[in-house]
């Protein structure tokens, strides 16, 4: 069952258009993580000065990473759908570097999963951001 519900979880993301716009590729999925990998891209720039990624683009990749997470979590049988999600911008990603994000769900109830994600780009000790999360557990009709 989880190995479905894990290529269920990475063909929807893989499908989402905002995501594929963002050209964001599951490295890793299962049981309630996610790992997704967001390349460097110019047209997500946010300041051409210095080359930085727009922090929307990095909210958009954890957003969608807590989601994956969600659905492969063995408790969640269907969909998701964001409810509410804090992020603390730490620092600025390293213009030329792939960002990653990782999730997991620390806690789920018959309703909500709580999800907390880290984005890094190559310098694994600092990280660019933090979220913490709250997520529809959807059951099936």
């Amino acid at each position: 069952m989880t190995a479905e519900k894990d290529r269920i979880a990475r063909q929807f993301i893989e499908t989402i258009p905002h995501s594929k716009a963002l050209n964001m590729r599951i490295t890793e999925i299962g049981d309630g993580f996610a790992r997704i990998e967001m390349p460097y891209d110019e047209r997500l720039v946010g300041d051409p000065q210095t080359g930085v990624i727009h922090g929307g683009a990095v909210s958009a990749l954890m957003d969608t990473t807590g989601g994956a997470a969600v659905m492969s979590h063995p408790e969640a049988p269907a969909g998701t759908a964001t409810i509410d999600l804090r992020i603390d911008y730490m620092r600025a990603a390293q213009p030329g570097q792939t960002i990653v994000a990782e999730a997991s769900v620390y806690h789920i109830t018959r309703n909500v999963a709580f999800v907390r994600a880290t984005a890094m780009d190559d310098d694994r000790d600092r990280p660019v951001a933090s979220a913490t999360g709250a997520f529809t557990v959807e059951r099936k009709s």
